[in-house]
């Protein structure tokens, strides 16, 4: 018996001092640039040499960016900070990162768009990979927040971003900054609710000074989610947001359905066929100037319920709830905003009506 103990102690202290957990949620190293090559390697803006950026590995035609700099008549936006790198065609920028095998990890980052219209990321961490369309641009300073998440399958990982890209001019391709990850623990479904992560609590990496979101791409590019438990079904992301930024109807993070029809996420919940459930869920607005009428439409299999929402724009929220009676023994729940909606002070950014505090419970007694 003391044997034993002696070697479950063991096993805490060597987790315990792991050098892989030494990794912190928060900017990869110099994940926000600032730290430059030094002037031997540049030619002008192209950076030369593959390790030229501290902590980085560099491919292809990348450029260093300094906040202002122009391209002809066109003002290169900075996301953070004030250096950025530039991703020309087939280029690519990788970092590696001590991790625990087995745990699920979100990256989040910035990315802005230049000079060619149907921009794309590869963003990859061997064997999972994806690709994040840039064509919509959810913000009009520019540039939007990405999330992705992995699943590490050693305890060292490449994480790679790649700009695909084959336009005519090589320096054509996003600007990329404020790298960051963070460690999702997936949460479990309990006999208060059967939908995991409802309240939405467990996502990507927020930045303290970012007021946009993050954009959670779709499940069709994006293997692992990066809001355990939910997937994007949809051709547009839905956005992650934070009460520091936003109003949230509860606790410290939401989901904005920001581009209509084509913005959805969804669940498989277990269910028991014949038995009745009841869907509850809070609908609001974000306070971010996004005004008007809104729906929300919610999916328990093949049940559906039709929630408006009058927005002014400056936060709120209601409950609403759907009944419907188990066909199976998964059950798909999906939530979807019936109209696009713009910012009332900005007719360029896309917003939509606020998602949280998903709960399902079963009933007991289906005919009180």
């Amino acid at each position: 018996m003391q044997n034993a103990a002696v070697i479950f102690l063991s096993v805490l202290l060597s987790a315990a001092f792991h050098p892989a957990l030494s990794l912190v949620d928060g900017y990869l190293p110099n994940g926000d640039f600032e730290r430059g090559p030094k002037a031997s390697d540049m030619n002008g803006t192209v950076v030369k040499g593959p390790y030229a950026i501290p902590e980085w590995e560099i491919s292809g035609f990348v450029e260093y960016i300094k906040s202002g700099q122009k391209q002809g008549d066109m003002l290169l936006v900075v996301p953070e900070g004030a250096f950025a790198v530039r991703l020309g065609n087939e280029a690519s920028i990788k970092q590696k990162v001590k991790v625990v095998k087995g745990l699920y990890y979100s990256i989040t980052f910035s990315a802005a768009r230049t000079c060619a219209q149907e921009e794309r990321l590869n963003i990859s961490v061997a064997p999972d990979w994806g690709v994040l369309p840039m064509q919509t641009l959810y913000n009009s300073n520019g540039w939007d927040l990405y999330a992705w998440a992995f699943q590490a399958t050693s305890d060292e990982v490449a994480i790679l971003i790649h700009n695909p890209g084959e336009e005519e001019d090589p320096a054509c391709g996003p600007l990329i900054d404020a790298i960051a990850i963070k460690t999702l623990y997936p949460p479990k479904a309990s006999n208060d609710n059967l939908v995991k992560n409802g309240d939405f609590e467990v996502g990507p990496y927020v930045f303290p000074n970012a007021s946009s979101g993050v954009l959670v791409p779709p499940n069709i590019e994006d293997d692992h989610s990066p809001i355990p438990g939910w997937m994007v079904e949809s051709l547009k992301a839905v956005k992650y947001i934070d009460s520091d930024h936003f109003s949230v109807p509860s606790g410290k993070r939401a989901v904005e359905l920001v581009a209509g029809k084509e913005s959805a996420i969804a669940q498989i919940v277990r269910t028991i066929p014949g038995k009745t459930y009841i869907l509850s869920f809070v609908v609001g607005d974000a306070s971010n100037s996004c005004e008007g009428s809104m729906v929300v439409e919610a999916f328990a299999g093949k049940n559906t319920l039709k929630v408006p929402y009058q927005s002014k724009g400056n936060g709120g929220s209601k409950p609403a709830a759907l009944k419907f009676q188990a066909e199976s023994t998964r059950t798909r729940i999906m939530f979807l905003s019936t109209f696009y909606t713009m910012r009332s002070d900005d007719f360029s950014s896309l917003c939509g009506p606020v998602l949280d505090k998903v709960r399902l419970l079963s009933v007991r007694n289906p005919k009180a």
